[in-house]
Formats: structure tokens, C-alpha cells, sequence
């Protein structure tokens, strides 16, 4: 039978560290909540060490850990993913200075991240937090305006990296829609592990206790800003979740005022899809859904046409299975 010295549980070898991904849409971009502890070299998401003394649930923790490092109050939240990887070519978590008998260092960290939604992206006010595009961290997953110029340079250093390997050439054709292979979008995840099992990520040097090696600027730009900790793979993970949910549950009216129009909802879903969509389908498939109803009044404040506001009809979530929403693609 084990002591306790050998049960890492017991004698404070593990740590549960919680993070938030907390998502709004801002002047038609999804944007995520960030946090930048004092003399921190990077941004992160908020996050803080679970208690198991001092916090009731993972949840409400989590939900203090937010408002006291943003001054946000969360709304919708949802478990994401539960990270406990052990060596693993993977972000390193790091919670920094733990209670209790573990070291920093020493101790092994297990990661359970959140997401929630907010239906604006309220001015935080408080030092160090900032609502962000998550495109700053993921600049070649936007795909609104056409396949984006700088894939060209990642493109260039993935084939590098795979240097003829036939396994490393099919994954990043697959990923990276090369050669013909289509764009994924829920494919988040696996693009930036990629990226980072090839180095290209900033935070594989550091991870690895390697000094960074210098990118040219426009190749940094394309790869995107690093993250503290393990926060971008956490990211990675919310923004796939969200992309995939879009199309078997409504959970983008989370996202939404209580009153919006129909081009406002269209170009909330691209922000966080990441694609165009065909205006006339997306409208008819959401005829067909069921799922809005007319407000009978026109919002003046468009900037052009005056457009009929609508709502989301709320009341059907516990009358009937409700799926989605369809992405019909807009095709050049």
C-alpha cells in the first residue's frame, strides 16, 4: 500500500489551476477578455489556483477569480476541457506560486478551463484586463475576407518543418487546407498544436527552456501573439468548441442583445466562425430553424435602410429540440 508521500494527491504534488475563456462579439469581431498580471512578459485569460479549502465548486471559483481580476461578472458558462497531460509535446500550465507543500516547479499542474459568453463587452475598468480580438492570437483563422495573404508565409515554414516527411506533409496539408484539402474551421485546436510541435509557436522555446529563436517580423505577425501558461492551447480549445457548437445548438444568441438585427446576427456568427456566409441561405435556414421572431420595430441606428429588429425565441429551448444554426457558405 502507498504512503502518503507517494500519492502525489495527498502530499500536494498536484495542482488545479482554473482559467476563463470569456467571449463577446465588439464592432463585429469575437473578442476575448484578457489579463496581464504585474510583470508578466505576455497576456493571458484570468485564472487562478482552485482552493479545495476555501472554494465550494470548480464553477464558483472560477466565477471569483474573474470578477476579481477583471471586475466582469459572468453570465452563460460551460465546462471546456479538463488538461492533464503528462509529457506530453504540449503548452506548459503554470500557476506560479502555489499553497501548500507543492513548489513551483515540482508541482503538476492540471488545467480546467471554461467558457463563457457575454452579450457585450463591457468596459472591465480594471488594470491589466482587456477585451482582445482572439484573431491577435490566431491571426490566420480569418478567413472573412478570403484566405488570408500571411498563410503564405506559414505555409512556407510548416513545409520547412516537415522536410519531407510524409506523416508532418499530410498533417499540414490537412490542417492548413493545402493541396486541395478544405478549410476546417473547427480545426483550431490542432493547427496551433501543430505550429507548436513544429516551434513555430513562441511559447515551444519557452516551454522547452530554449532560448527563442527570432522570426522574421511579417512570419511573427502571421503566427500570432504567445499567451502566459498554457493559455493559448485553452483558447485554441474554446474557439473549436464554440465554432462546432454553432451548427447543433443556438448557443450564439448568448452572444446577442435582446434585440438585434438579422445582419447583425449574420456577421456575429462569421466573427466567430471565422467565414462568409451567403446572406440569402443563412436568412432562409433560419426561416426554416424557427428561431428569431420579428419585433415589429426598425432600428434607425444601422447607418443606412432602417432594418426590422428581432428576438430570439427563447421560449422553444424547453418546448423542443432545438438545433443550430446551418453555415452556408458564401462561394466566390
Amino acid at each position: 500500500m502507498s504512503g502518503p508521500s507517494d500519492n502525489p494527491l495527498l502530499d500536494g504534488r498536484v495542482v488545479i489551476g482554473l482559467s476563463a475563456v470569456v467571449v463577446a462579439i465588439q464592432e463585429d469581431d469575437a473578442v476575448v477578455l484578457t489579463v496581464r498580471p504585474p510583470g508578466a512578459s505576455a497576456e493571458g485569460l484570468p485564472f487562478g489556483p482552485f482552493d479545495p479549502q476555501g472554494h465550494r465548486t470548480f464553477e464558483l471559483a472560477m466565477r471569483a477569480f474573474v470578477t476579481q481580476q477583471t471586475r466582469f461578472t459572468l453570465g452563460y458558462v460551460e465546462q471546456l476541457y479538463t488538461f492533464g497531460d503528462k509529457g506530453r509535446d504540449a503548452p506548459l500550465a503554470d500557476m506560479g506560486p502555489v499553497s501548500g507543500n507543492a513548489q513551483p516547479g515540482h508541482a503538476r499542474v492540471i488545467s480546467v478551463g471554461y467558457l463563457a459568453l457575454a452579450t457585450a463587452a463591457v468596459d472591465t475598468h480594471a488594470p491589466g484586463s482587456e477585451w482582445r480580438p482572439w484573431t491577435r492570437f490566431f491571426p490566420y483563422e480569418d478567413w472573412r475576407e478570403g484566405r488570408p495573404p500571411a498563410m503564405v508565409l506559414i505555409e512556407e515554414a510548416l513545409w520547412r518543418w516537415a522536410d519531407g516527411d510524409p506523416q508532418r506533409m499530410a498533417r499540414v496539408r490537412l490542417h492548413f487546407a493545402l493541396d486541395g484539402s478544405p478549410w476546417n474551421e473547427e480545426r483550431v485546436l490542432e493547427r496551433y498544436e501543430l505550429l507548436y510541435e513544429a516551434g513555430l509557436a513562441r511559447e515551444a522555446a519557452r516551454d522547452r527552456g530554449e532560448a527563442a529563436t527570432a522570426l522574421p517580423a511579417p512570419l511573427a505577425a502571421a503566427l500570432g501573439e504567445p499567451m502566459l501558461s498554457d493559455h493559448r492551447r485553452i483558447l485554441a480549445t474554446a474557439v473549436s468548441r464554440l465554432r462546432g457548437k454553432l451548427k447543433y445548438r443556438p448557443v450564439v444568441f448568448e452572444l446577442m442583445p435582446e434585440a438585434f438585427t438579422l445582419s447583425a446576427l449574420q456577421r456575429a456568427v462569421e466573427a466567430i466562425a471565422g467565414v462568409p456566409l451567403h446572406k440569402q441561405n443563412f436568412r432562409r435556414a433560419l426561416e426554416r430553424a424557427d428561431l428569431v421572431q420579428g419585433l415589429g420595430r426598425m432600428d434607425a441606428e444601422t447607418g443606412g435602410r432602417p432594418a426590422e429588429l428581432y428576438r430570439f425565441r427563447r421560449e422553444i429551448l424547453g418546448a423542443r429540440p432545438v438545433s443550430g444554426l446551418s453555415l452556408p457558405l458564401l462561394r466566390d
